[in-house]
């Protein structure tokens, strides 16, 4: 919330039925599900500050072959946050004693998602998901 007080960007918390968050670029703000719990609202809002920093598009635009830049803007948001949030150091301490990724990821307040997309990230095995996913924090 602090870079995105800093930018200027406002948070609208709105009912979502498809997404958890998306960024407007031509309304220069967030857009968050209501009703998320504060660790899924942290991890969208990091996803979604990473879009309004590269001045992405938008979310709107879909996953899909028409919008091809959609992909590579999805996959960069959620890494960078995803480094951002879960310091190594932090997953190296909680590693050594969970034994179960829901375990370690409330450990780290962040969602499943996040650590996931943390992990791969750090096995240079790129995104986790395939090219149709939405994004859910």
């Amino acid at each position: 919330m602090r870079v995105l007080e800093q930018l200027g960007i406002p948070v609208l918390r709105v009912h979502l039925r498809d997404t958890w968050g998306a960024w407007s670029p031509l309304h220069r703000k967030i857009v968050v599900a209501a009703g998320l719990s504060a660790r899924q609202e942290r991890c969208v809002l990091a996803h979604e500050t990473e879009h309004a920093l590269a001045d992405d598009l938008g979310c709107g635009v879909g996953l899909d072959a028409a919008h091809p830049q959609a992909i590579p803007q999805e996959r960069r948001a959620d890494i960078l946050a995803a480094r951002k949030l879960i310091h190594i150091s932090d997953l190296a301490s909680v590693a050594q004693w969970a034994d179960d990724i829901r375990v370690a990821a409330h450990e780290l307040d962040v969602t499943e998602r996040m650590l996931r997309v943390r992990l791969h990230d750090l096995n240079g095995e790129g995104w986790p998901w395939p090219a149709t996913s939405k994004i859910a924090g």
